[in-house]
């Protein structure tokens, strides 16, 4: 059936309205009229041909909330009319051992992403959710029980939120723990949200003063100048888990100083260039470790949203046209947000 979007055609192409095909739904696919779609790093990455392999046109948009608007014959998960999200993926094998743990992020074949995917054995493109409507297979759907007046700040939770929150539950924080987050952007502010809930003393890492106020008011317990010093010195080997969420290349080890006996620091954002290289005296003498991270499973994201409708925890956004979405991305390039754009997908209807 054909879908209203906005995609981009080519990496110096702006985004503009255009077409796509979404196919009816089968036994076990659910259609979704899509409310609301989050704007993260990866759309302008994606849109922009920053990353290898980017096929246009390009739909992005991986952060889905909307309406169920029809379902097939052998879905039980939802119903019609029902509140539903669709994050980053949309398949895998579901066949190998990542998938048989739940672990759909790490499928050994590699997940379908919701854009810029291909079929299982195939390279067919996938449309994102800078749509009007999206077709999904009933496993890669999440259900939302959040406030219908807090469904676009609920959208930034199939990225921003599991990303972060997926590190928080592998390494166990909780009560009595002391954490770091490193960064108060789009990821860093919901892990400074979804850390404090979970009941640890959290320590939020920033290089700019002016964001002290805003990270303490997002329930950061402690404001630390990453810049100075003074400040790191008094935290050196006091941290269980630091979770890094900056983008950019910078030092490591300064964070790595910071990690007790057998603690972890968990990075999340890729950089366009690498981190100079860590030295490893610290990590030898005190047996700390270095992770990565990316996204979530499906029952990950899904425990994820629950919790943060019970402890009413959403993203903090600002809402946009899909018209405005080029004057988003150059704000995005400038962090001249706080701390998520979220498209508006009836404003579609007239673009």
């Amino acid at each position: 059936m054909l879908t209203r979007a906005y995609a981009a055609h080519s990496p110096t192409m702006p985004l503009a309205p255009f077409e796509i095909e979404r196919r009816e739904p089968g036994p076990n696919d659910v259609a979704i009229d899509i409310l609301y779609c989050g704007v993260c790093h990866s759309d302008l990455h994606t849109v922009r041909g920053e990353w290898p392999g980017v096929l246009y046109p390009s739909v992005a948009g991986h952060e889905i909330v909307g309406r169920v608007r029809a379902v097939g014959p052998d879905v039980t998960k939802v119903r019609v009319g029902s509140l539903v999200g669709v994050g980053c993926m949309v398949d895998s094998c579901r066949t190998c051992a990542a998938c048989a743990r739940n672990l759909e992020q790490y499928c050994e074949n590699g997940f379908i992403a919701t854009y810029n995917g291909s079929s299982l054995g195939g390279s067919e493109n996938t449309y994102g959710g800078y749509s009007a409507a999206i077709v999904v297979d009933e496993h890669f759907v999440l259900r939302i029980t959040h406030n219908e007046n807090d469904l676009a700040a609920v959208a930034p939770l199939l990225c921003a939120g599991i990303t972060t929150w997926s590190p928080l539950r592998h390494w166990n924080v909780g009560p009595g723990m002391k954490i770091g987050v490193v960064g108060i952007g789009g990821l860093g502010h919901m892990a400074i949200k979804l850390a404090h809930a979970l009941g640890a003393h959290v320590v939020a890492f920033t290089t700019s003063p002016s964001k002290r106020e805003a990270a303490l008011a997002l329930g950061a317990d402690e404001v630390v100048i990453s810049t100075d010093n003074s400040q790191m010195l008094m935290h050196a080997a006091s941290f269980s888990f630091i979770l890094n969420t900056v983008a950019a290349s910078h030092d490591l080890d300064a964070f790595m100083a910071l990690l007790k006996l057998d603690g972890t620091m968990t990075v999340v954002g890729v950089p366009s260039s690498p981190h100079p290289s860590p030295a490893i005296a610290p990590f030898i003498f005190k047996r700390r470790s270095l992770a990565g991270s990316v996204i979530g499973g499906i029952a990950e994201t899904q425990e994820m949203l629950d919790f943060c409708a019970r402890h009413d925890i959403t993203a903090d956004i600002e809402t946009i046209a899909i018209q405005d979405i080029e004057a988003a991305f150059a704000r995005m390039v400038k962090s001249d947000v706080q701390y998520r754009f979220v498209i508006d997908m009836a404003t579609l209807k007239t673009a």
